[in-house]
Formats: C-alpha cells, sequence, structure tokens
C-alpha cells in the first residue's frame, strides 16, 4: 500500500520530510515528488501548490503516476465553526467547494455540475485514524465536519459568516475540495486534515509567526501517528 501525502506549501511538509527514508525524488508538472518511506509504511510526500488546479493536478499525477492507494491532505485552515479556534485541529468528514455557482441553472451553490455527488465524502477509516491521533495532540481540540474549499482568500466576516451558514462548514481553505473531487472521480480513498491559524466568525486570530510552527508540528504529528496505523 502507498499513501500521498500533499501539503500546499514547504514549511507542511519540512519536517515530514527530514524523517523520511527517501528512494528517490521525481519532477511532474513543477511539483518535486518524493518517493520513500515512514516508520516502513511507503509513501510519496508531495508540495501541490496553492488552489485548487495545483491541488487537483497533484492528485492526479500521484493516482497516476504513483499508484497511491490512498490520500491524505494536511495544511492550514481558516475556521468558520464558532467553538473552533486558533491551534485546534479539523479533520473533513466532506467537503464542498463553495466557489462553484451554477444557481443560474437551478444548481445549489457547491454543486459541480452534472456531477452525481454534492459534497465529497472523506474515508470513514481514515477519519478514525485522524481522530485517534488527534487524542496525542496537546492544547488544541479536534472537530470532524465539512471543510469548504475555493480560490479564494476569504477575511471578510460577513462572507465567513455566509460560508457557515449556507454550508455549515467548520473551516474553508483553497485545495481539499479539489484533492476530494479527483479521489472522488477515481474511486480512491482520502481525508482532508487542517490546523485552524483564525475564525473570523468569533474574532479569534493567532500571528502567523506564533501559528506556523503549532501547525507544522500537530500536521506532523497527526501523520506519524496514523501512518504507524496503517
Amino acid at each position: 500500500m502507498v499513501i500521498g501525502i500533499i501539503g500546499a506549501m514547504d514549511e507542511e511538509l519540512e519536517i515530514l520530510l527530514k524523517e523520511m527514508k527517501l528512494d528517490r525524488k521525481e519532477i511532474k508538472a513543477n511539483m518535486l515528488f518524493n518517493s520513500g518511506k515512514i516508520y516502513n509504511q511507503e509513501v510519496v510526500v508531495v508540495r501541490s501548490g496553492i488552489g485548487k488546479v495545483n491541488a487537483a493536478i497533484c492528485t492526479q499525477i500521484l493516482i497516476d503516476d504513483f499508484q497511491v492507494d490512498k490520500v491524505i491532505n494536511v495544511g492550514i485552515a481558516g475556521g468558520i465553526g464558532k467553538d473552533v479556534y486558533p491551534g485546534d485541529i479539523v479533520i473533513a468528514n466532506n467537503l464542498v467547494q463553495h466557489d462553484m455557482d451554477t444557481s443560474a441553472f437551478g444548481d445549489p451553490v457547491g454543486q459541480v455540475p452534472r456531477l452525481d455527488a454534492f459534497d465529497f465524502k472523506c474515508d470513514t477509516d481514515l477519519i478514525d485514524k485522524a481522530k485517534a491521533a488527534c487524542k496525542n495532540i496537546e492544547k488544541s481540540n479536534s472537530f470532524i465536519g465539512r471543510i469548504v474549499t475555493g480560490d479564494q482568500f476569504i477575511s471578510d466576516t460577513q462572507k465567513i459568516k455566509w460560508l457557515n451558514e449556507k454550508f455549515e462548514a467548520l473551516a474553508c481553505e483553497m485545495e481539499g475540495g479539489s484533492i476530494a473531487q479527483v479521489c472522488y472521480l477515481n474511486n480512491i480513498p482520502f481525508v482532508v486534515i487542517r490546523s485552524i491559524s483564525d475564525n473570523a466568525n468569533n474574532g479569534a486570530h493567532m500571528d502567523y509567526e506564533k501559528f506556523a510552527p503549532i501547525a507544522i508540528k500537530n500536521s506532523t504529528d497527526i501523520l506519524k501517528s496514523m501512518l504507524m496505523n496503517m
């Protein structure tokens, strides 16, 4: 079994890569794919870059060229749920692309036209493994729920409230929904895990310089725990 691990930014993966027994590196679509083992689990670790197109291309390459059996996506997100605070973890059980809007044709906002699914559901076993891994994360709460994705950095409080009301989402970010769609179309189990940096819905915010090391450590610890139990 081969696990594909995607992060949007280098800093989200740097600690994990240092602990990896690297077999080979390969560049495709200007992305560096690192193949090797962590705790004797075969993995391919890659920085996708930011945004839905980058993430979708990256995921399809993992599936086609590296024959991954499962995909785990980690990274940073903005909180939406009122009880979600900086440093907390949100594990997606499903994802929706909030910027997909063909409502003029009668589709609900978020529906990919002519697709037989509205949301993309994460693998229950991977959710359970992520939830178990979060028990070891100190000073952080973890939540399971919907994450919404769009090619927008959202800082407007009203838009955050709209996302919460419209989609009942706990967090928003810029890659997970497209990774989820690609995995759905290819019938590949996946999960998306996000560390929360701020929440305009409840006014909570943490300086990025303070937050980044916390998020990176949490993501790395969760991944390591999950890989040990695959």
